[in-house]
């Protein structure tokens, strides 16, 4: 089992700035899972493989990007240039190594297992 716990949510102005974390507790090795960002309606934002493969929804591209910190168990989303359209609950999430097929963009909701609670994302024009 693992645990996931989003964080940096808020509110912002459009063109702004935020980081959204989520730690990761529970069974590891934590670098041998697929992780990544959803908000609302399940629309997958971003995803980062086991083995540094990144993958983005077009529509946030080139403003929005995944990390990972192995070491810290913590996985990162910088988000910049928000539009109010952004707004939504973000959410972290972990699946099995090798769901990110490329040039087939994030991987869909059902290929995750683990999922946090979310954090709220506000932007405001």
């Amino acid at each position: 089992q693992l645990q996931l716990v989003e964080s940096g949510g808020g509110s912002v102005q459009a063109g702004g700035s935020l980081r959204l974390s989520c730690e990761v507790s529970g069974y590891g090795p934590y670098s041998s899972y697929c992780m990544g960002w959803f908000r609302d309606e399940g629309e997958g934002v971003a995803a980062i493989e086991s083995d540094g493969r990144v993958s983005y929804v077009d529509s946030v591209k080139g403003r929005f990007f995944i990390s990972k910190d192995n070491a810290k168990n913590t996985l990162y989303l910088q988000m910049s240039n928000l539009k109010p359209e952004d707004t939504a609950m973000y959410y972290c999430a972990a699946g099995n190594a090798g769901i990110l097929r490329q040039g087939l963009g994030p991987p869909p909701q059902f290929e995750y297992d683990y999922w946090g609670q979310g954090t709220q994302v506000t932007v405001s024009s």
